[in-house]
């Protein structure tokens, strides 16, 4: 029986559909009741597999020799924990003109946010970039967000937790067991299981888009109930949407620029812009269910359009990088590998 293909003419991605479909299903079925605790549950059960497989994934060997190459690590989490917060800082000019506090209380916290894992690795891979770089960077960006993203909430949004516990000291035990405890354990048990891992690429790719759609139904199901849509007009979305081009079209010029003028190689600068510039659902989600609570779904609204926005905007770049000529001498590793 032949499969079925999404068609390449369709100029939107299928998981951006179902993206949509789910907060659909959510705005028309939310979650109440014992229905939501089932949701919230099954979300932070899918959350922590899937950070148990980023860690079967990632090889200690790789992880200690990309320790070595501390400046391109070091570069990219300044992009993500310095570079980024303070163009979200600077974004509270635009208040109340473009956004209103709400909105940028949510734009300051997708700034915030660790890099993804996935998509760096999948959009260097593309472009032909430093590939290994990108697996240690990424995960390195998600270890440090684990503690560095609340710590940077607590004292960036103050006392904007309204309905989560905000930053304490249970609110990051919370984070700690349901994204550090599960990569640890996968690093422990990778002996076992991380040759499976590496062999069904897809599996990872499932969990991920799977544990963010759960994440995004039991947040916009808490939303519904709450009544916080009717706060946001169309014309605060579009507008929103407009910073956010912007704010995005910065971070990749400076990555790439920035790290030619730090003296990168090309497969370097490819690692640096595509995990410099890009944001984690995955762990920007549970982040904020735990620090926002009920008010979660406006708080992740920038993070959610940010992260398509960034998916398609990379997988442009991507494609045009793939078409560069490879510097003389350039590793293996910076041709194009397998990505799922």
């Amino acid at each position: 029986m032949k499969r079925l293909q999404w068609p390449r003419w369709m100029p939107v991605d299928p998981y951006i559909v179902l993206l949509l479909a789910t907060m659909g299903v959510a705005a028309l079925l939310p979650a109440r009741g014992v229905a939501a605790e089932g949701v919230s549950w099954l979300a932070t059960a899918a959350v922590a597999f899937l950070f148990f497989l980023y860690g079967a994934r990632l090889s200690t060997r790789e992880a200690l020799d990309g320790l070595r190459h501390w400046r391109l690590h070091l570069t990219i989490l300044g992009c993500t924990f310095v570079l980024f917060p303070l163009l979200g800082l600077a974004s509270r000019a635009l208040v109340p003109h473009l956004l209103d506090e709400a909105l940028y209380q949510g734009l300051l916290f997708l700034t915030l946010v660790p890099s993804t894992i996935q998509s760096s690795i999948a959009f260097t891979s593309i472009a032909r970039g430093n590939v290994p770089g990108a697996i240690c960077a990424g995960s390195f960006s998600s270890l440090a967000g684990i503690v560095v993203t609340p710590l940077l909430a607590a004292l960036l949004l103050g006392g904007q937790f309204a309905g989560g516990d905000g930053f304490s000291a249970d609110s990051l035990l919370k984070i700690v067991l349901q994204l550090l405890v599960p990569f640890l354990a996968g690093q422990v048990l990778r002996r076992w299981v991380g040759g499976f891992v590496l062999r069904h690429g897809k599996l990872l790719s499932l969990v991920d888009r799977g544990a963010i759609l759960l994440v995004v139904y039991s947040a916009f199901s808490q939303g519904m109930v709450r009544g916080v849509w009717g706060q946001v007009s169309v014309v605060r979305l579009l507008e929103l949407l407009a910073v956010e081009a912007v704010l995005l079209a910065v971070v990749l010029a400076l990555t790439w620029y920035g790290a030619r003028a730090l003296r990168f190689d090309r497969g370097d600068r490819v690692a640096i812009q595509f995990a410099g510039s890009t944001k984690s659902l995955a762990a920007g989600l549970p982040m904020a269910s735990v620090l926002f609570g009920g008010d979660a779904a406006l708080a992740v609204l920038p993070l959610m359009l940010f992260h398509q926005m960034q998916l398609m905007v990379a997988a442009v770049i991507a494609r045009r990088r793939e078409r560069d000529p490879l510097p003389t001498g350039a590793p293996r590793s910076y041709a194009a590998t397998p990505h799922g």
